[in-house]
């Protein structure tokens, strides 16, 4: 069974596209009928194949559609009597726990109610379509924890979420009650989330808050920006230590936006060193050995679910942001 995943697809589309995996059999022929002359195939084959035009369009762009024995464009026009082989091939559900030993997966601490995780970089919170590396859920099943809360199966105990390139602690529920008092507690912002990054240049002032609506950037689709109507997004934060061309921040969250955190502090013109989606500067990322931005969840405290008892959990930075800022304090940079 192939493991690439269908892009770009919202999770219907995706799970649409993994039920005509499972009827197809063999190769389907098909030859273009006279009223679809001058079609873009990618058109022309979502109605002859009666789906979606972003799902023929992955099947194109995976090259699973053939004329003549050639792949073909999605910009292609269609001419009557041409004849189209497809192939659709097997693919897992995208949203199907992979039980694995995540490497670098680290267990903070493991109470009866709740499981709290050092998080590495490459590891996404809970399987979705168009994902298909290691996630926390498929992580702490293959160690052999087994979650029991409502919700869908694939997200099963995540009551907050890391961005797949953020690393550090993260809290997962093991039973119903922790479920429902830690979503609770994250809803009513009384979790502490606090974050290290290192940005761009020193923010001025060394220490305040950033206020701005955060929403889906018009332009990208898979970026964030501070636009108008936005969602509101609260980040304060204060310079730990400065170092020249940048700065170690520590950061606490009042919301938790999708990106938060990369998106205010690029709005400042001091972008997580490392991030180039955001405008980081690319020299700068490749002389601290950055592949992605430094951003840590350093810490969270909540209470506990049942006791009420105040939590708080602490993780180290990982080698790779280790090693950038101890170039940033040897003065290379």
């Amino acid at each position: 069974m192939s493991e690439q995943a269908p892009k770009n697809l919202s999770e219907d589309e995706a799970e649409d596209l993994a039920d005509l995996a499972e009827e197809s059999g063999a190769p389907r022929r098909i030859v273009v009928p006279e009223d679809l002359a001058g079609t873009r195939v990618d058109a022309g084959l979502a109605l002859l194949m009666d789906i979606s035009r972003s799902q023929a369009a992955v099947l194109i762009a995976e090259g699973n559609v053939t004329s003549a024995g050639k792949a073909v464009g999605k910009s292609l026009k269609l001419s009557p009597g041409a004849v189209l082989d497809v192939v659709v091939p097997e693919r897992r559900d995208p949203v199907e726990v992979v039980e694995e030993i995540v490497e670098g997966l680290l267990i903070l601490l493991d109470d009866d109610e709740f499981v709290v995780i050092d998080k590495p970089v490459g590891v996404a919170a809970h399987p979705s379509p168009g994902w298909v590396g290691p996630t926390v859920v498929g992580g702490l099943a293959g160690a052999g924890y087994r979650i029991s809360t409502s919700g869908s199966p694939e997200r099963t105990g995540i009551v907050h979420r890391l961005d797949v390139g953020t690393s550090g602690v993260m809290v997962v529920a093991k039973t119903e009650e922790a479920y429902t008092s830690l979503k609770r507690a994250f809803k009513e912002r009384t979790v502490d989330k606090v974050y290290h990054a290192v940005v761009q240049g020193l923010p001025d002032p060394l220490a305040g808050t950033i206020d701005a609506p955060i929403g889906r950037h018009p332009g990208h689709d898979w970026r964030f920006a501070v636009i108008e109507d936005g969602r509101d997004s609260i980040t304060h934060y204060e310079v730990m230590e400065a170092f020249g061309k940048a700065s170690l921040v520590e950061v606490h969250l009042e919301t938790g936006r999708t990106h938060q955190i990369r998106v205010h502090f690029s709005a400042l013109r001091h972008p997580c060193a490392g991030d180039l989606t955001y405008g980081a500067d690319p020299r700068l990322a490749a002389t601290l050995g950055l592949t992605r931005q430094w951003l840590h969840a350093r810490q969270l405290s909540f209470d506990h679910p049942r006791t009420g008892e105040r939590v708080t959990v602490t993780s180290e930075y990982p080698q790779d942001l280790s090693y950038a800022l101890e170039v940033l304090e040897s003065g290379q940079a």
